[in-house]
């Protein structure tokens, strides 16, 4: 599938956009949260050249082969979170999506805002079929704001992830453009 370049998306309270070197101090802080990588499949990170790292490695792409957004406040453009589109099959028509908001900007309804434009354009412009997601079943607020956007859990994949040492599952969620209401 070839990806057009990474847009701007806005929404009444956030901007996703793409990544900005002077995001790597904010993106640290959420990378290695471990409230925040918890339930990832990698651990939290443990160095401040992760982040730089992982700026310069999405911010050299010409042509994304994720979409992947800094979440920031529309006020300040301050970076508070992600949202990702990844696993893109063209031929499939389908994606899987990821997500992640700092601990003190969670329950105030941005990662419910903030995943309504990503799936809006993936649905849209993007002209995708189906969004996946995995979820540790342990994660309850995350497979609930799925659920809210009308993502239906398809299956438990039994010993998915190795983190740190511990096995994890992970339930597998799925949204067809059909079920989906803006």
């Amino acid at each position: 599938m070839s990806t057009p370049p990474l847009p701007t998306l806005e929404s009444p309270r956030l901007r996703l956009r793409p990544y900005r070197q002077d995001d790597a101090r904010a993106i640290y802080a959420l990378y290695s949260d471990p409230v925040v990588t918890r339930y990832w499949s990698f651990p939290a990170w443990t160095r401040r050249e992760q982040a730089s790292d992982y700026l310069a490695a999405r911010m050299a792409l010409e042509t994304p082969a994720v979409y992947a957004w800094a979440l920031a406040e529309r006020e300040c453009d301050r970076l508070i979170g992600t949202t990702t589109l990844f696993s893109l099959s063209g031929p499939h028509k389908r994606a899987e999506i990821g997500y992640s908001l700092l601990p003190a900007r969670q329950g105030q309804g941005l990662a419910t805002e903030a995943l309504r434009t990503v799936l809006g354009h993936a649905f849209g412009p993007l002209g995708l079929e189906r969004i996946e997601a995995d979820v540790d079943p342990r994660n309850e607020p995350s497979w609930r704001l799925l659920e809210k956007l009308g993502f239906r859990r398809e299956g438990l994949l039994r010993n998915r992830w190795r983190v740190d040492g511990e096995v994890c599952d992970s339930f597998l969620y799925g949204l067809l453009r059909e079920d989906y209401v803006a």
